[in-house]
């Protein structure tokens, strides 16, 4: 049992617990744009450690629980810590870029730093199979790919409360920091670190005409 994982884990549920039932508390430490634009910069770092709900909460840490493994074994703790922090950072930057004059703009949750973990751990270990809902069998860097393409159309449709820029904040993060740690990736798995970068690629090519 990982001491970094399930000190992460803890303080997630440590720090969201006390959001549930502080309100003061919850709006202080919340990605709020217009806090942030303002100078409360710890509000990027802060705001990954709050949940909305429990359900929230148990999604976010069930799927940190059962995708670190694969980084912490493949790099280490040390790694696999740079990963979680720097996706989490990565998701709150991209958001406040997308986001930057919408003044009103909250967000909460791990999300951006959980999908780092879980897109290094695809960009590790791409021939792992996924059981989507449990069920249905899915080779892991499909579900990467579809995962990222749905989030573009969600920061599109702006039809729903989910932080999809967070999301693929955390994925781009989770992506280079583990190219940079295993460098070795881009000559074994050639292949799969370009498939990879499809929908990173679509999402730049549409934000740069527009279309977001």
């Amino acid at each position: 049992m990982n001491i970094i994982l399930i000190a992460i884990i803890v303080v997630n549920v440590l720090i969201s617990y006390k959001g549930f039932n502080d309100l003061s508390f919850f709006r202080k430490y919340e990605f709020h744009v217009g806090s942030i634009r303002a100078g409360e910069h710890i509000r990027m770092l802060t705001s990954g450690f709050l949940h909305a709900d429990m359900t929230h909460l148990l999604f976010n840490m069930l799927t940190l629980w059962f995708f670190a493994p694969v980084v912490i074994a493949h790099l280490g703790d040390f790694s696999f810590a740079l990963i979680y922090f720097a996706s989490l950072i990565f998701g709150s930057l991209l958001t406040m870029v997308f986001h930057k004059n919408d003044y009103g703009y909250r967000a909460v949750g791990a999300s951006g730093a959980v999908t780092g973990v879980l897109y290094s751990a695809i960009l590790l270990q791409p021939d792992m199979m996924l059981g989507i809902f449990f069920i249905i069998p899915m080779p892991a860097y499909i579900f990467g790919i579809l995962y990222l393409l749905y989030s573009i159309y969600g920061m599109k449709a702006k039809n729903d409360n989910i932080g999809h820029t967070a999301h693929f904040g955390g994925a781009v993060g989770g992506y280079l920091i583990t190219l940079i740690t295993q460098p070795t990736l881009l000559v074994e798995n050639t292949l799969m670190v370009l498939l990879l970068t499809i929908p990173i690629v679509i999402l730049f090519v549409m934000e740069k005409m527009g279309k977001l």
